[in-house]
């Protein structure tokens, strides 16, 4: 496969249930993890649900961040999608485990991009 980028699935358990519905403190979170992984914020959207529940995505330049999270469950599912080689996903990856506070965690990386064929 010819990667054009990579895709980091985030699975975070066991987060700060609190932490899972406070939209400002999620867009902050969110943000911090792009830049801290060498990307170009471009833009954002966040939505708070109710009873309880966010779902948001940070746009960069090089593809986006998006977060979907359950409080009642302290379960956030986090995607981490990043073209080109100059951005660290696992840096924001590590930026949003620790600041969700998520005791358990597991990382699924996908290669995205186009079929070598022979």
């Amino acid at each position: 496969m010819n990667a054009l980028g990579r895709h980091l699935l985030v699975e975070l358990q066991d987060c700060n249930r609190e932490i899972l519905n406070d939209l400002d403190f999620l867009r902050e979170a969110m943000i911090s993890a792009a830049v801290n992984s060498g990307a170009v914020v471009l833009g954002e959207s966040f939505h708070r649900f109710s009873p309880q529940g966010v779902s948001g995505v940070v746009i960069i330049a090089e593809s986006h961040l998006s977060i979907h999270t359950w409080p009642e469950f302290g379960y956030a599912a986090v995607d981490i999608f990043t073209c080109g080689t100059t951005v660290k996903p696992e840096k924001a990856s590590e930026t949003l485990i620790e600041k969700l506070e998520a005791k358990n965690h597991y990382t699924r990386e996908i290669q995205r991009g186009i079929p070598v064929t022979v």
